[in-house]
C-alpha cells in the first residue's frame, strides 16, 4: 500500500513539473514576441465593471454598451457582481486595475466605503445609472430623475380625467429611480400642481417580475379613487397593464408606462397606454466606459452625463422607432 502510494505521488509531480515547465516554456514565448503594444504604440488600460446581483434586462443593457465601448477604446472590460458585504468592490482596490465603473442598487454605507477606497488608491472611477453623493462627486452617467418626472407629468397632464388621483409604482427592478424617487414627485409636481386631487400614492414591486399584478389589484380594491397609474419599470408596466386588460379597467384607468417593447408599442397604438417614459441602459454603459477612458487618458471627464429620457406617444413617430433607439442599432 506504501509503495503504491509513493508510485502516485511521483506520478503526480512529474506531471506538476511538466506542466510548471510548459508554463514557462509558454512565458518565456510570450515575452520574446513584441507586444501589440509595443507594434500599435497604444496602451490596453484593464476595467472593471460591477453591476447589482439583479441582472435583468436593464443591466444587461448597461453591460453590453459597455463592453462595446471598451472594444472600440482599447481596453480589456471584466464583469463583476456587487455582493452584499460588498467584498468583491472592496477587492477592486488591490487588484490592478486601471479604472472601475460601479453600478450601485442602493445608497449603502459599505459601497459607499468602497467608492471612497478607489479614490484613495487614486483609482478612476465612474458611476453609472445611479449616483451617490460625495463631497467631491464621482463622474456619473445616467438620467436627471427631476427631467423623468417632468416629462411624466406632461403624459400624465394630458389624461382626461376629474379630479386626477395619481399612483406610481416603484421598483427594486429599477433602483436608480426608486433612490431618488423625490425628485421624480417633484418634477410631477412641478408640472401638474393643483391638477392632483390629493397627495399621490406610492406603491413598490420587488424583483418578481409579475409582482406589479399583485400591486394592481390591491390598488384598485383599496383606492377605487385612483385613475391614472405611472409605472416606472419595464416588467411591471407589462404585468400591471395585462391585469387592467383582465379586469376591464381599461378607459377608467390610464397608464403611463415605462420602456420601450414591442408590446407597449402595441399599447400606446391601441389606447390603452398614454406614452411611455424610455431610458437607454446602452448608452449609459457605453458612455461610462467613454468617460472612463477619457479619465484615464487626459486626468478629466465631464462630472455629470445625462444619456437623456425619450417619450413615445401615439401622436409622435418615436412609437415606432425613439431617436436613441437608432443608436442601439449601430452595433
Amino acid at each position: 500500500m506504501k509503495l503504491q502510494i509513493k508510485v502516485a505521488l511521483a506520478v503526480t509531480g512529474v506531471f506538476a513539473f511538466f506542466s510548471f515547465g510548459m508554463s514557462l516554456y509558454l512565458v518565456s514565448g510570450l515575452l520574446r514576441k513584441p507586444s501589440s503594444e509595443a507594434v500599435s504604440g497604444t496602451t490596453v488600460r484593464h476595467f472593471t465593471l460591477f453591476l447589482p446581483k439583479n441582472r435583468n434586462y436593464y443591466f444587461n443593457d448597461i453591460m453590453n454598451g459597455a463592453l462595446k465601448s471598451a472594444a472600440e477604446h482599447g481596453a480589456v472590460l471584466s464583469v463583476h457582481t456587487i455582493d452584499s458585504e460588498g467584498i468583491s468592490l472592496r477587492m477592486a482596490a488591490y487588484s490592478g486595475v486601471e479604472g472601475v465603473v460601479v453600478c450601485p442598487d442602493i445608497d449603502d454605507a459599505i459601497i459607499f466605503e468602497s467608492l471612497m477606497n478607489l479614490s484613495r488608491k487614486e483609482i478612476p472611477l465612474v458611476l453609472v445609472n445611479h449616483n451617490i453623493p460625495a463631497d467631491q462627486p464621482w463622474p456619473f452617467v445616467g438620467t436627471n430623475n427631476f427631467d423623468f418626472g417632468k416629462k411624466a407629468g406632461g403624459l400624465i397632464s394630458s389624461v382626461d380625467a376629474n379630479p386626477l388621483k395619481l399612483a406610481i409604482v416603484y421598483s427594486a427592478k429599477s433602483p436608480a429611480i426608486y433612490a431618488e424617487r423625490e425628485l421624480v414627485e417633484m418634477g410631477i409636481l412641478g408640472v401638474l400642481g393643483s391638477r392632483l386631487s390629493g397627495p399621490i400614492s406610492i406603491h413598490h414591486t420587488d424583483l418578481n417580475p409579475r409582482d406589479a399584478e399583485k400591486t394592481v389589484y390591491q390598488l384598485l380594491r383599496n383606492e377605487p379613487e385612483v385613475n391614472t397609474i405611472l409605472f416606472t419599470d419595464l416588467n411591471d408596466t407589462l404585468a400591471g397593464t395585462q391585469t387592467l386588460i383582465d379586469l376591464n379597467q381599461v378607459g377608467r384607468i390610464h397608464v403611463v408606462a415605462f420602456g420601450n417593447d414591442p408590446s407597449i408599442r402595441h399599447f400606446i397604438e391601441m389606447g390603452i397606454v398614454k406614452g411611455s417614459l424610455v431610458v437607454n441602459p446602452f448608452l449609459m454603459g457605453y458612455q461610462a466606459v467613454k468617460s472612463l477612458s477619457e479619465l484615464c487618458t487626459t486626468g478629466y471627464t465631464s462630472t455629470s452625463v445625462d444619456s437623456g429620457i425619450d417619450v413615445l406617444e401615439a401622436k409622435n413617430e418615436s412609437v415606432r422607432r425613439p431617436d436613441r433607439d437608432r443608436f442601439r442599432r449601430q452595433e
